[in-house]
């Protein structure tokens, strides 16, 4: 049983020195824009508002992270997630593109604090071609738990063969997959076992 005690923002970073420096084991979520980022987020700890949820993609400009007071089976975990901005953005320049991809990937790549990386997949759309590139860079540094959000858009009797299918499309095993609805609450425990088994390896 998981049972949600606290979440609060902590605070936003570009670069290495504005990271938190408290230790904490970390979660990064990632996914395309408008994928239901901040919404998963805002479900997962069980706050409305604890992420801006926008219409408008790529809102996200910086690293921004929350700590998160948990219990599982009357157990408590401090876990930390932080929130990528979203990538597949169409209304920015090279420039400012680049920076932020400089911006995730020191983070990826450096920050030792991270164990799991969740990568948002839109169980309606499938994966895009930026979803398997990110999928294909990530592997070579991180744990990842893929989750499909949105299953709620898709009638129930869809529900399971699609996440089969995205599982057989992205080359991982079914059960590698998760499937997530924000909208109706589908998926909370099933990732968030998934999330705090992870941190333990």
């Amino acid at each position: 049983m998981i049972k949600i005690l606290d979440a609060r923002f902590l605070t936003t970073a570009v670069e290495p020195k504005g990271y938190p420096t408290s230790l904490a084991p970390e979660i990064a979520f990632v996914g395309r824009s408008n994928v239901g980022k901040s919404s998963m987020i805002n479900a997962l700890t069980g706050r409305k508002k604890l992420v801006r949820v926008s219409n408008t993609p790529g809102r996200t400009r910086t690293l921004n992270f929350f700590d998160v007071d948990v219990e599982r089976d009357g157990k408590p975990h401090l876990v930390r997630f932080c929130d990528l901005p979203g990538y597949g953005f169409a209304k920015v320049s090279k420039s400012e593109r680049a920076e932020w991809q400089s911006m995730i990937t020191t983070y990826l790549e450096k920050r030792r604090d991270l164990k799991v990386v969740v990568s948002i997949i839109d169980s309606e759309v499938g994966p895009t071609p930026d979803d398997f590139q990110t999928l294909d860079y990530l592997q070579n540094y991180r744990r990842i738990l893929v989750v499909a959000t949105k299953i709620d858009r898709l009638p129930k009797a869809k529900r399971k063969p699609r996440i089969a299918a995205l599982a057989e499309q992205l080359s991982l095993p079914r059960e590698a997959v998760l499937s997530f609805s924000a909208t109706e609450k589908l998926g909370l425990d099933e990732v968030w076992d998934a999330l705090l088994g992870s941190l333990k390896g």
